[in-house]
């Protein structure tokens, strides 16, 4: 009966039974929902290179090997050890050698027990044990793609929330640290000069032909798109009101005058060239001389005189033209139709284009010299943006408020593409190498399981059976 009770007590061992559990319910079906449909699916035939990069085995991989192996023999070790205990108790005990073998044997009995049940658990982590394909055995193996996926939600939901990310970055103050980091001039110095380089990179890369025909094209569509007309009789209106134009008139009165003066004899020519040929050459010359004098006179008069008739009809020639511009049809069509034609001649075109490769040499020229305006104000601008925010809670937590709400953009945005890395990347992963590697990495503590298992299976053998015998059984 001692026996009987003993026996049945140490066969109710369970550690190993949680063991199991612990890895793979009884059902056989991941613990987990099914993944969602919408996340990416991982890569269903990753090339063997791929599969073999990231399980390849290194010379720490190896020496773990080793570690593994000698924690398996001394397990073994101390299983072969409880069993010649329990043979020796056994047949101590049949001999008559006293109580003590029994209890020596029923100890030996539950930690061979113990210790089967736990290689039990600890093999079917890695392969089917004894080769035999027992269900929930082998469970890295044929549920490595599982696993990666469940990881992937595990750290898309824990790692990846929007929550998460804020908090841990609001508890780092990004805005204080870079503000104090920025403050110091060399640190300045530095991004001023990264920022140089990275600009230069940026227009070197670019070509001047694909950016003047972008350049081209945006300033011609835009000027096509928009009306001049009204802005430029708005612009005619106010000139004519605040009398600007009246310096273009003195200009071009003293320029004509001082031009008639210089070339009279041009003037009275082209006159006698356009006289009647029947007309006497005398008679040609004094209208040409009448003709060149009351022209000078005239215009003298309207260079001299900021009251002159002339002056005044220009005055209103000027606001009536720029009343059409604004309202009438007409005007405005064929100022449209002079913009068009403008700007579809080559040389505008030309100039357009040019304006990009003025504008990228003056810039290159000043980020490669570290006396340029432009780089002396952004190290300035560097240098204030970090005491500010340095100093000023405000413009702190403005920062730090750009820094979460784009980290949180990116995270909430692009997780399941994030997520998508571990999932791929586990099952782009050989199941023999990775299995092999897992075990490299854990299994030497595994042993561990299965010699507190025998220990533990011993004590717990020993105490029932004392239990039993307590209480005569």
């Amino acid at each position: 009966m001692d026996g009987d009770v003993k026996r049945g007590a140490r066969g109710t061992q369970g550690p190993a039974d949680k063991a199991v559990e612990a890895v793979e319910p009884d059902t056989g079906q991941s613990s987990r929902a099914a993944p969602d449909q919408s996340r990416p699916t991982p890569n269903p035939n990753p090339t063997p290179a791929a599969r073999r990069s990231a399980t390849e085995f290194t010379a720490a991989d190896e020496e773990k090997r080793r570690g593994v192996r000698r924690m398996k023999l001394t397990a073994t070790g101390l299983l072969v050890l409880v069993a010649l205990v329990y043979v020796l108790a056994t047949w101590a005990e049949h001999a008559g050698a006293g109580a003590w073998a029994g209890y020596v044997a029923a100890a030996a009995e539950a930690g061979m027990v113990g210790a089967l049940a736990d290689w039990f658990a600890v093999t079917a982590l890695f392969r089917h044990p004894l080769g035999l394909r027992i269900p929930h055995t082998a469970i890295i193996p044929t549920k490595k793609d599982q696993l990666g996926v469940s990881l992937g939600e595990f750290v898309g939901e824990n790692f990846l929330s929007g929550d998460v990310v804020r908090g841990r970055l609001r508890a780092v103050g990004i805005g204080s640290r870079l503000g104090s980091w920025l403050a110091q001039p060399e640190h300045a110095d530095r991004v001023t000069a990264e920022l140089a380089t990275a600009l230069r990179g940026a227009l070197t890369v670019l070509r001047d032909s694909d950016v003047q025909a972008i350049v081209g094209e945006a300033i011609t569509r835009r000027a096509d798109k928009a009306e001049i007309a009204p802005g430029l009789g708005k612009m005619l209106e106010k000139v004519v009101a605040d009398g600007g134009h009246k310096r273009i008139v003195d200009l071009v009165c003293a320029r004509a005058h001082d031009w008639l003066v210089l070339h009279s004899d041009s003037v009275m020519d082209a006159v006698q060239g356009g006289a009647p040929g029947w007309t006497p050459r005398f008679v040609d010359k004094r209208v040409g001389e009448r003709v060149y004098k009351e022209l000078l006179r005239f215009v003298t008069e309207m260079r001299d005189m900021p009251e002159h008739p002339a002056r005044g009809a220009l005055d209103r020639f000027l606001t009536d033209f720029a009343a059409d511009l604004q309202s009438d049809s007409d005007t405005r069509d064929r100022i449209e139709r002079l913009k068009s034609e403008i700007l579809g001649r080559s040389e505008v075109q030309d100039i357009i284009a040019s304006a990009w490769a003025a504008v990228r040499g003056m810039i290159v020229a000043a980020a490669e010299d570290e006396q340029s305006e432009l780089r002396l104000r952004v190290r300035a601008s560097l240098l204030s943006l970090g005491h500010r925010m340095s100093s000023e809670p405000d413009v702190r937590n403005k920062v730090d408020g750009w820094v979460e709400g784009a980290a949180v953009y990116v995270v909430t945005t692009y997780r399941a593409e994030i997520t998508s890395l571990i999932t791929d990347t586990v099952a782009g992963w050989d199941a023999e190498h990775t299995t092999r590697k897992i075990e490299a990495h854990i299994g030497r503590d595994l042993q561990f399981i299965r010699i507190n298992g025998t220990v533990v299976g011993s004590l717990a053998g020993l105490v029932i059976y004392t239990v039993s015998r307590a209480f005569g059984a």
